[in-house]
């Protein structure tokens, strides 16, 4: 990952965090309901504390499984 989007993907992963709380799902429910096949709950949890960054289609598939707009995962709070 690029050093210079870090603070990005931490912000994203905890949207990502705070969306999955609310909802009580665990990072395993939330992996399972991320496309077709889903991913992997280890991939949701390195996301989330912004260790590793993801496609975009990834993002629309969280954002999806949230049920939520994908624009949601980009409003960062200061």
């Amino acid at each position: 990952m690029n050093i210079r989007h870090y603070k990005e993907w931490i912000k994203i992963g905890l949207n990502i965090l705070y969306y999955r709380k609310e909802q009580r799902l665990t990072q395993e429910q939330l992996a399972d309901a991320c496309g077709e096949d889903g991913i992997s709950r280890n991939y949701i949890q390195r996301i989330e504390t912004g260790v590793s960054s993801c496609s975009l289609d990834t993002l629309i598939d969280i954002a999806e499984a949230l049920n939520i707009p994908l624009y949601k995962l980009f409003e960062f709070k200061e």
